[in-house]
């Protein structure tokens, strides 16, 4: 098959592969900056949102957390 014996088919697209891959993804990186930075200003705000999101989350799990000690408190002592 066109002159190549398996390994060197196989060193071929072990090489070809990533480099298509890399290839593609300098590709989209340049579509990005050619677009503008007006998307980097939207996904810093979406990074904002979501680390607020986050924050808040967590202060919900630590008040659960301190409602289920109060249960299991209140729950102790009533068998008691």
């Amino acid at each position: 098959m066109f002159g190549m014996d398996v390994a060197t088919l196989a060193v071929f697209m072990m090489f070809s592969i990533p480099l298509v891959a890399v290839i593609g993804g300098l590709g989209l990186v340049a579509l990005k900056i050619m677009r503008g930075g007006r998307d980097s200003s939207r996904d810093l705000e979406d990074t904002r949102l979501i680390q607020e999101m986050h924050r808040q989350l967590q202060k919900m799990e630590e008040r659960v957390g301190a409602l289920e000690t109060i249960l299991l408190d209140k729950e102790r002592k009533d068998r008691s």
